[in-house]
């Protein structure tokens, strides 16, 4: 497990995944801005105020929640566009790493579209659900790792296991193998919660999972 973990974030900084990496990053950035611009123009349209200074003041709180709020969405974001490019990374990743074994499938358009989509929601669910529980001292934490260890490792692990199975087979080998599925998860969520690097985490865990999967799938057959 560790020596997957430790394998796919050396991995995240080599070239052919830095490429996928500025492409998300590229999204991200340009969707956040269009969030920023969004709410000055909101706020600067709908608040009218007697003095200047009340509105410099507005203007300056109003760009500290939106700090707060932006930090919130990047990593459902990133997740969104990462998930536009699992199946490229997997594809490096399988013919990097395992050059001998039989290629996986991409999924099809349409089911590909679902679990962004899925996932997406998946990410956001996770996190509302810890920020709510920040209010609770010595559970948040706790909270948001449990919460977030068994949602990002179900989905990333299966999105691994359909390239070589239909989804109803994927979905019995995540159960039959849920505890190290979840330990997976609790990898990807520690990652998470590390500000700037979480940036990352939708790349390191195709890459993760995608190690994980075929480490599983090989003692499988044994």
């Amino acid at each position: 497990m560790f020596q997957a973990a430790s394998r796919a974030m050396s991995q995240v900084f080599e070239r052919p995944f830095r490429a996928v990496f500025w492409k998300m990053l590229g999204f991200t950035l340009a969707v956040l801005v269009v969030i920023w611009i969004a709410l000055q123009g909101l706020i600067a349209g709908f608040v009218a105020l007697p003095y200047p200074w009340l509105e410099t003041a507005l203007s300056i709180l109003t760009g500290i929640g939106a700090i707060f709020a932006l930090g919130f969405l990047i990593a459902p974001i990133s997740a969104l566009f990462a998930g536009l490019f699992q199946d490229e990374i997997a594809d490096i990743v399988e013919g990097r790493d395992y050059p001998g074994d039989r290629p996986g499938t991409a999924l099809p358009i349409s089911q590909s579209i679902i679990q962004t989509i899925k996932f997406t929601g998946v990410v956001i669910l996770g996190n509302l659900f810890a920020l709510l529980l920040l209010l609770v001292p010595g559970v948040n934490m706790v909270a948001f790792f449990l919460v977030n260890g068994y949602l990002l490792g179900r989905e990333f692990f299966e999105f691994a296991a359909m390239r070589f199975m239909p989804p109803a087979e994927a979905r019995a080998f995540r159960k039959a193998r849920g505890g190290t599925v979840f330990l997976g998860g609790l990898v990807i969520a520690g990652l998470l919660a590390v500000p700037i690097l979480n940036l990352v985490t939708p790349i390191f865990a195709t890459i993760f999972m995608m190690h994980v999967y075929k480490r599983l799938a090989s003692n499988a057959q044994i």
